[in-house]
């Protein structure tokens, strides 16, 4: 009864006009909702495909040997980042400037003095080796993954993952998170596969244009293939989010279970834009909860300006990667700037506020350096880059990926600071089979570096769920 008074007294304090805004837009939303579910065609799958990224013809046999291998450094790569280090122009910056144009100059010549006489390259190479590292020939691209195993407990379970970085991460994100994954819980652990996506970091980068999500998605599920995996849960973030729910509609029936930490829900129509109206007003007519409404509103002013501000760098590497890719693969510098300047307002937009951009209260310097020397090592900034190009050429709405639904079991972990907020009523136009929908309590867009805990015990939950229905 509560409920119905709380109802009527919202409608009593709306004015006539909006009042009618509203009724009209609850019969708007009954008939969307009998369009998508009786009359839109939804593909089931996405044709697997075939693919060749490296230069010339397509070679007739490719090998699928799985080779060792070791992150290596040289002293002549390390002369050579101090040399480009000290020859650095620096521009001060604005008065009261500090994030808001940017890394913030001053600050970034105290990382810098901490780059070129603290942090230790060599000992963070033998951190970067403290897994096991491989790689393998996919599509004519040499492959890098690292491959964790649980130390064996008798009477446990162990079920494999592959975890998707994004950018402008790497497979490093997930260093804090692998012991937690593979350390029984409730007998249950994981056998973990962590791939760097082409043209990132220690993975070849393709030579011929078109390589976009769907086609890391087909690569990766040889990769599982090969190693020998019929059945594994995925999770990721970023692009890893798109990558692996790409996966999960190309072979659902490996998928155990999909978990992301990222949305971007793009087919709502008119549906997302009449919940986007009713929604502040009447949440539940739309499915919203009292925290959607608290992270989505006001709309335009979080999902709209706020996404301006961050999204310049989508822009360039949409259209022109390789300009601005010139001069980040150059200076060591410049590199940092630009990747750690993410760090900073992804993991949580106020840090644009702080002279220091709040980078270290969640990070360490070396583990943030760490991220940073292994795209400057590999020169792969404008591979990596090249990606959104790829991705982007076109509008997404038309992608098939986007006219295929997901059915595979999936869990989703929102974090508060997420650079978008998707309500898990948007969520499930696209994913079909929701098993776990959970706020997070604190955390931004690098969950696995920021929150590893959080993330893993979120992960390990959704497993659960699935396993015993599954039983």
């Amino acid at each position: 009864m509560q409920a119905v008074d709380n109802f009527l007294e919202i409608l009593q304090s709306l004015d006539q006009q909006r009042l009618l805004l509203l009724s009209l837009s609850a019969i708007g939303i009954g008939l969307v909702t009998w369009y998508l579910i009786f009359k839109k065609k939804v593909a089931k799958t996405i044709p697997l495909g075939q693919g060749w990224w490296a230069r010339g013809e397509r070679s007739l046999s490719e090998g699928e040997t799985i080779h060792p291998f070791t992150v290596e450094a040289s002293e002549d790569e390390i002369q050579d980042l101090y040399r480009r280090i000290d020859q650095t122009r620096y521009t001060e910056p604005l008065e009261d400037g500090r994030f808001h144009y940017g890394f913030n100059s001053v600050y970034l010549r105290k990382v810098v003095s901490y780059w070129r006489n603290q942090f230790d390259w060599n000992k963070q190479v033998k951190v970067l080796n403290k897994y096991p590292h491989f790689k393998t020939k996919i599509e004519g691209l040499d492959i890098h993954f690292i491959h964790v195993r649980p130390q064996y407990r008798e009477g446990q379970r162990v079920l494999p993952l592959m975890l998707v970085h994004g950018w402008p991460g790497s497979f490093f994100e997930f260093y804090k998170i692998l012991p937690l994954l593979t350390e029984t819980q409730d007998g249950l652990a994981f056998e973990v596969i962590c791939p760097s996506i082409p043209g990132y970091g220690y993975s070849e980068a393709p030579q011929k244009q078109g390589f976009n999500s769907m086609d890391a998605a087909r690569v990766f599920l040889k990769l599982m293939e090969r190693l020998g995996f019929t059945e594994f849960y995925l999770q990721g973030g970023d692009w890893g989010s798109l990558i692996t729910t790409n996966m999960a509609q190309m072979k659902p029936e490996c998928v155990r279970g999909l978990h992301l930490n990222m949305l971007a829900v793009t087919q709502g129509g008119l549906g997302m834009l009449l919940s986007l109206i009713i929604g502040p007003y009447l949440p539940f007519l739309v499915g919203f909860t009292h925290e959607d409404v608290r992270r989505l509103f006001p709309y335009f002013e979080k999902n709209v300006y706020e996404i301006l501000k961050e999204s310049g760098y989508m822009h360039i590497q949409a259209t022109k990667p390789d300009t601005a890719g010139c001069g980040v693969n150059d200076s060591p510098v410049g590199l940092a700037a630009y990747i750690l300047e993410k760090f900073s307002s992804w993991t949580d937009k106020q840090n644009r506020d702080l002279e220091d951009g709040g980078l270290e209260r969640k990070y360490s310097l070396d583990d943030l350096l760490t991220n940073v020397m292994i795209y400057w090592t590999t020169g792969t900034i404008v591979s990596s880059m090249r990606f959104y190009k790829e991705n982007l050429k076109s509008s997404p709405m038309n992608r098939i990926d986007n006219r295929t639904g997901i059915y595979v079991p999936m869990g989703f972990a929102a974090f508060p600071h997420e650079l978008l907020h998707c309500p898990q009523a948007w969520a499930c136009w696209r994913y079909k089979d929701i098993r776990s929908y959970t706020y997070m309590s604190s955390g931004g867009h690098f969950a696995a570096f920021e929150e590893p805990k959080l993330l893993a015990d979120d992960f390990v939950q959704f497993v659960k769920k699935v396993e015993c229905k599954k039983s």
